[in-house]
């Protein structure tokens, strides 16, 4: 569920309503002098009875009710300021005046820099029972028993919920073709599993044979659990094995039926938080903890390491924990984080098994050069996050990562050998923005589109996504050619004239004119149908910016958007659900902190995991009003 919902901004006020006193408070700023700016502009289209794109601003009376929902008010002010709200297509009359719409851009912009987020219930979050999805089935077995293979390639496919990631709980169901599923792979996991990695104790006589099994199966349901196994779970498991012995089954068969039970167990097939049976929120406990680190950082299970500070209590200690953390990021499983959510963030990982460009255009597009176009980012982000960069490289560098295929499409010297940090020698490139997988992924079979590319900026980089296009808004041909002595761009621009097209075009387009120097697969080319290339543009705010240069430049300048946008990103990740309207404050500090550390990737992971939701859980739903 996206944050914006409306829904959730609707519950909160009127619960808060419901709470405050019967005395309405004296009139404040926002209500004796700009509301009415927004009653005479913006209530024909958004109050009780319109609610254009379900937007409706009756509710909002006071400055306390703009901060009870901060993040609408946000996306308010820059369409303001950026006067794209009110439409500029409206009559003169009907459009604020220049000094109406500064002095209310400015207020709401200083109003929102001063929110008390103590308004906002403290809310961790109610937990959902979370299967594993595949990546994390197959990085799990791997690192309890060594395996090589990925069993989990033969499950159904997974979904992707609220944050748009697949590891979202609310979207990972259970189909029951699935536990068929888990049934094969448990046996073809044992199977392929060295003898070392299964047979822990090795049993001494029949006597011993008992307290091997015994010892063996509580060190694996250990893991598996990644909890302490409770004595009736233990016994269930010790019994099967018996039996099975009984009935004539050698030694190590009657292990393996037993461990298969372990790998079919929900305490294996889920992360489950126990609920506490209290009102309120509560801290989960270490164990609870380290998974959550475990299946964040590493997509997989937590090591013995992890485990032995869950089971000493150190990761209730901030330095330990926060020790912990700098220990995973350090070891090389953490390439999962740089792999799972970059590929999901960018969205490049559909450049795998989507539509690739046509091969008659553009032969050099091999197999090789798109699996490095899409291993780009995720070498960027691994080494940010290794080394502790700024997370603004990511908006802009003088560097990026290459192996021989990719250097070679960019015009680059080949690295040595493998992957390495290339330098650019210019300022064509720089930050994922140009990095041949986006700018694939944002282009047609044929053509590159500066609406795709202008959306993705919008929704993966600013976090401020259009509104989906109207059922009539038509569209334009494959190819990118002069027709009617019309350049492509001119053609864009003649369909963007349409009232209903035009606002949001206003927003796309300029940013994707400024790439059309990048091909469709990402090349740079000076030309387009013959003609010079014409990257200029103009946002709506009057940003100007001609190329890809310039463009980095202004989205530098909009460094609080974009940071924001990426923690947002990268809680949901490790909450692994969609953020609602209570994760605001986590935000909030965990943006702050960033600042405060002059933007530094790794304190990105640290501010997460010592974040409230990341740490707090509440049992089912409870109404909650006031901190």
């Amino acid at each position: 569920m996206k944050l914006s919902s409306w829904w959730l901004r609707l519950g909160l006020l009127t619960r808060l309503a419901a709470s405050a006193a019967e005395t309405p408070p004296a009139p404040d700023v926002f209500t004796r002098d700009l509301r009415p700016l927004l009653e005479k502009y913006c209530f024909a289209c958004h109050d009780d009875d319109v609610q254009k794109g379900d937007v409706n601003l009756a509710p909002y009376r006071t400055e306390r009710d703009i901060h009870l929902d901060p993040r609408r008010w946000e996306t308010i002010t820059r369409l303001i300021r950026d006067r794209e709200m009110p439409p500029p297509n409206r009559r003169p009359k009907d459009l604020p005046t220049p000094a109406e719409r500064d002095r209310l851009a400015d207020w709401l912009t200083h109003s929102l820099r001063h929110i008390d987020y103590d308004l906002i219930p403290k809310d961790p979050g109610h937990k959902l029972i979370h299967r594993l999805s595949r990546l994390e089935y197959n990085h799990t077995v791997r690192d309890l028993f060594g395996v090589t293979n990925r069993p989990a390639d033969a499950f159904p496919a997974d979904g992707s919920g609220g944050g748009g990631f697949d590891n979202n709980a609310s979207a990972l169901f259970l189909p029951p073709i699935l536990m068929e599923k888990y049934l094969a792979a448990a046996g073809e996991v044992l199977a392929a599993a060295p003898r070392a990695r299964v047979i822990l104790h090795e049993p001494r006589g029949w006597a011993g044979e008992r307290w091997a099994a015994r010892a063996t199966l509580h060190d694996h349901a250990f893991r598996a659990f990644r909890r302490p196994v409770d004595p009736a779970e233990l016994d269930a498991l010790v019994g099967l094995f018996r039996r099975t012995r009984a009935g004539g089954a050698g030694y190590e068969e009657a292990l393996h039926t037993a461990l298969r039970a372990v790998l079919v167990a929900p305490g294996f097939l889920f992360r489950i938080e126990r609920d506490q049976g209290v009102a309120g929120p509560y801290r989960i406990s270490g164990w609870e903890l380290a998974t959550r680190l475990s299946y964040f950082l590493w997509s997989s299970t937590p090591d013995d390491a992890l485990l032995a500070a869950a089971g000493a209590g150190r990761l209730a200690d901030p330095a330990g924990l926060r020790a912990e953390v700098r220990r995973m990021l350090a070891d090389p499983k953490a390439r999962a984080l740089a792999e799972n959510f970059t590929g999901q963030w960018l969205q490049t990982r559909l450049l795998l098994s989507g539509t690739a460009p046509d091969p008659r255009k553009f032969p050099e597009y091999s197999s090789a050069l798109r699996d490095a176009a899409v291993r780009e980012p995720v070498e960027f982000l691994a080494a940010l996050l290794r080394d502790g960069r700024p997370l603004t490289d990511l908006l802009d560098a003088d560097y990026t990562w290459a192996d021989a295929t990719l250097a070679r499409h960019y015009g680059l010297p080949a690295p040595a050998a493998g992957w390495a940090r290339v330098p650019l020698p210019d300022r064509r490139r720089g930050g994922v923005l140009t990095m041949a997988g986006v700018l694939t992924l944002t282009s047609y079979p044929q053509r590159t589109s500066p609406v795709l590319r202008g959306k993705w900026v919008l929704e993966e980089i600013l976090g401020a996504p259009p509104p989906p296009p109207p059922p009539n808004a038509g569209g334009l041909p494959p190819n990118d050619g002069v027709v009617e002595d019309l350049t492509f761009r001119q053609r864009l621009e003649k369909h963007r004239a349409e009232p209903a097209c035009a606002a949001c075009h206003a927003r796309m387009d300029p940013i994707g004119f400024a790439l059309e120097n990048f091909d469709p697969v990402g090349r740079w080319r000076d030309q387009l149908g013959g003609r010079p290339v014409d990257a200029a543009g103009t946002l709506p705010s009057g940003e100007r910016f001609d190329g890809p240069a310039e463009l980095r430049a202004v989205l530098a300048a909009r460094r609080d958007e974009f940071l924001r946008n990426l923690a947002e990103k990268m809680l949901a990740y490790a909450l692994g659900r969609g953020l609602e309207y209570y994760d605001l404050p986590a935000v909030k500090k965990i943006t702050d902190r960033l600042a405060a550390a002059g933007f530094r990737s790794d304190e990105l992971i640290h501010a997460v995991t010592e974040s409230y939701p990341f740490q707090y859980r509440r049992d089912e739903p409870v109404a909650l009003v006031g901190k």
